[in-house]
């Protein structure tokens, strides 16, 4: 590929921040369909709640695959299937009204779709393309562009279910994702990589070292209650609010665009923090945090305004970790294999997001409250806020011993 034919670094930020946008925003609204999707069928919470509890699961097992493929066949290619998985799955929602069949197939579909068209996927072009003293800028315009999704499309998803019905949202969600995604991705054109030169770690030694340190696996498990937590919350904060008396569905329109707003701050002061104080005392903060936010949320009278604070709150720690983790990794480990590094420990979000998603509708089914998951989500933020004290951002002896890649 000649020079000319290099990807320009601002057309490459413009696709994949409306890949992303689409990719995240719509992700983050499926809570708005667990109630009338549910009446529609008969289903108990527990339905819906296990099918958004899949698609996590299926996201981060499919990451993997998503980086080897776009190794083997480009960006470009992978984030095309991606949108054709998205747009089948939500056609898939719309119409399939057995449990069983709805669960496994809008898992799958949308879980690899999310694999092929979030972050995980888009952040290697960008890392390619932009010059070595722009990629931290860039990377934080692309996780800007994802929060900004959350913020513009819960007002879309809630108008088009409002106005349009249930069915007929997801219906124009695919035809939107085919339309938009498809001509972004047309544009993520890469480079030929330059052949690997000298003796370098291979792939299986990357991993034996990763899983053999102690920080590493305590950063790992401190994002399953980070993943637990954010999507506990974003799948089922409507419901909760409907349950306790605010029937207004605006108002949960609002909390999770305002988690969306105030998150596009967060990550960028957190990532800006992180290049000043340790980065492991940051992240116990932000588990600290939350626990208190939550804990004074659930205590507090329950209003529309008490629904905004804490929903603001929130969203300044909601993906504060993901700068901050990301960071301590590389720190260790160098950025050789940062994106297959990260992608392990993002593997242990999405067991979280699992998790935090299928009780919370397994637990609502059994006891018909949330509280139990409540003080669930409360004990993991006690727990990720002390192991993460002891995390050690301290370079291996190798990264001292021979420069990495940048």
């Amino acid at each position: 590929m000649t020079e000319r034919n290099l990807p320009d670094l601002k057309a490459v930020l413009i696709a994949t921040g409306l890949i992303l946008t689409l990719a995240m925003g719509i992700r983050h609204g499926f809570g708005f369909w667990l109630q009338p999707l549910s009446a529609a069928h008969g289903w108990t919470r527990e339905t819906y709640s296990s099918a958004m509890a899949w698609q996590n699961l299926m996201w981060g097992a499919f990451g993997p695959l998503a980086g080897i493929a776009i190794e083997r066949f480009g960006t470009m290619k992978v984030v095309i299937f991606g949108a054709c998985c998205y747009a089948g799955g939500l056609l898939w929602m719309a119409t399939v009204s057995h449990p069983v069949l709805f669960i496994a197939g809008s898992g799958v579909l949308l879980g690899a779709a999310l694999a092929c068209t979030a972050f995980g996927a888009v952040s290697g072009i960008i890392g390619r393309t932009a010059p070595l003293e722009k990629r931290s800028w860039a990377f934080g315009i692309s996780s800007a562009a994802s929060s900004f999704g959350q913020f513009m499309m819960m007002p879309v998803e809630q108008s088009l279910i409002t106005q349009a019905g249930w069915q007929n949202a997801f219906f124009l969600l695919a035809a939107v994702v085919m339309m938009l995604m498809v001509p972004m991705a047309l544009r993520l054109r890469e480079a030929p990589r330059a052949a690997s030169t000298g003796n370098e770690q291979s792939i299986s030694a990357a991993i034996r070292e990763a899983f053999g340190h102690r920080s590493f696996l305590l950063l790992t498990a401190g994002y399953f209650v980070c993943g637990f937590q954010v999507v506990f919350i974003g799948v089922h904060m409507p419901s909760y609010l409907k349950d306790q008396g605010i029937t207004d569905g605006s108002i949960a329109v609002t909390a999770l665009a305002l988690i969306g707003l105030f998150n596009i701050f967060g990550s960028y002061y957190a990532g800006k923090l992180g290049g000043i104080y340790k980065k492991p005392y940051l992240l116990s903060g932000i588990y600290s945090a939350r626990t208190a936010v939550i804990a004074l949320f659930l205590l507090a009278p329950l209003t529309s305004y008490s629904v905004y604070l804490f929903s603001a709150a929130m969203g300044l720690l909601w993906l504060s970790t993901v700068p901050l983790t990301n960071g301590v990794i590389a720190g260790i480990f160098g950025v050789r294999y940062l994106s297959m590094l990260s992608g392990f420990v993002f593997f242990s979000h999405q067991l979280g997001s699992f998790s935090g998603v299928w009780l919370g509708g397994y637990l609502y089914t059994r006891f018909g409250s949330y509280n139990v998951v409540w003080g669930i989500t409360l004990a993991l933020g006690i727990f990720a806020a002390l192991i993460n004290l002891p995390v050690s951002e301290k370079p291996l002896s190798r990264m001292n011993a021979a420069p990495q890649n940048s």
